[in-house]
């Protein structure tokens, strides 16, 4: 073999091996690059932070992002805290938590997320504008909800998730028990914007909410004696549905506009006072209920078991809350409040605050004390 077809030989090895290890890098760089998310475009709510973590699971680059946003407020603080470590803790997925708040909590929940135990939380704190709200809610003291603007985040959610097609939204007073991929993968019929839990399944028709009115139908929310009302042809009896966790198909809420359809029916209350004078539920639920009359689709009952908040007994059998995919205590009774039911479910997913101003009110701890 001649000196010049040894030098050719050499030539192309080392070439291939350059481009072998030019690969690797590349796809090095590519997996760093799926873990990152860019802010452009965002408009109201703006984006503090994210944080690309270190997924405690190893996550398939491939997989669909599936983002869930949780509003948090410093009142409720763990409960938030609690709901996002059951979901992490239940599934495989590439889930990314939008976690909106006020400019105020932000610190304290950076701070509570970077305990070790939360370490594997990818996240986003976006912060929430109140001034969106303006001349949108009556401020009235019998409905506390209605000074409380994170309330309202759900209604905000393609400003929250600008990126995004499609996104779970649930309430702070959650915890999930199955793995969320399957409620995400939740159908939507065609044109539907929102998949919501039917007041009337099987899991939620178990308890009967006493002193609340009529709370499972149109009429125990909004005012049938407003003509404005009447004029919408809807049926007083037809089954309300709860928006404490909902599955949104993004593409279709932003072709539908359906942020600027709640925004003004939130005038109109605030103008022509629109609502049930006995709405003993949600105060954004009226405008929901208004928008999406039937044009919603269904998720599994057993996706929002609710009213364990609605006292402090236990409604629900040991079996049933087991096998409940997602636990809602909607109500007065919180589970890190003073009275509640079924607290040691929630305690299992609950982190303390290493910071010490949040903490549990247990009837217990007050029992010691005097002793």
């Amino acid at each position: 073999m001649s000196f010049r077809k040894v030098n050719i030989i050499i030539l192309v090895l080392a070439v291939a091996l350059f481009l072998l290890v030019l690969h690797h890098n590349f796809l090095g760089l590519s997996s760093l690059l799926r873990n990152e998310v860019t802010d452009s475009g965002i408009v109201g709510p703006q984006p503090i932070d994210f944080v690309p973590n270190a997924l405690r699971y190893a996550v398939d680059g491939r997989q669909e992002e599936i983002p869930v946003v949780i509003a948090a407020s410093e009142d409720r603080l763990g409960g938030a805290i609690a709901a996002i470590n059951s979901i992490q803790h239940n599934t495989r997925s590439n889930v990314i938590f939008y976690i909106v708040t006020l400019n105020n909590t932000a610190d304290h929940l950076r701070s509570w997320l970077n305990s070790d135990s939360l370490k594997s939380i990818r996240y986003k704190i976006v912060n929430f504008d109140p001034k969106l709200l303006e001349g949108k809610v009556k401020e009235d003291p019998d409905q506390g909800e209605s000074m409380k603007p994170l309330t309202f985040a759900r209604f905000y959610l393609p400003i929250l998730v600008p990126s995004a097609k499609k996104a779970i939204y649930m309430d702070d007073d959650v915890i999930v028990q199955g793995d969320i991929l399957a409620l995400y993968n939740t159908p939507l019929k065609p044109g539907h914007a929102a998949a919501f839990s039917e007041d009337c399944d099987s899991a939620s028709t178990k308890v009967v909410i006493r002193g609340a009115g009529n709370q499972y139908n149109y009429i125990g929310y909004l005012d049938y004696k407003k003509e404005r009302i009447r004029k919408l042809s809807m049926k007083a009896s037809t089954c309300s549905f709860n928006p404490g966790v909902f599955v949104a198909n993004l593409t279709e809420w932003k072709r539908q506009n359906i942020t600027n359809q709640l925004e003004k029916w939130m005038k109109l209350n605030v103008e022509e006072g629109l609502y049930s004078r006995t709405l003993a539920g949600s105060i954004t639920t009226p405008p929901l209920l208004i928008v999406f009359y039937q044009q919603h689709s269904t998720i599994d009952p057993m996706w929002n078991v609710r009213h364990l908040g609605s006292s402090a007994g236990k409604r629900y059998s040991p079996q049933f809350v087991k096998a409940a995919k997602l636990l809602h205590w909607n109500g007065h009774f919180k589970p890190w409040g003073r009275t509640a039911s079924y607290t040691d479910v929630w305690e299992k997913w609950y982190i303390p605050d290493p910071t010490g101003k949040f903490n549990l009110i247990r009837r217990y701890t007050e029992i010691s004390n005097i002793k």
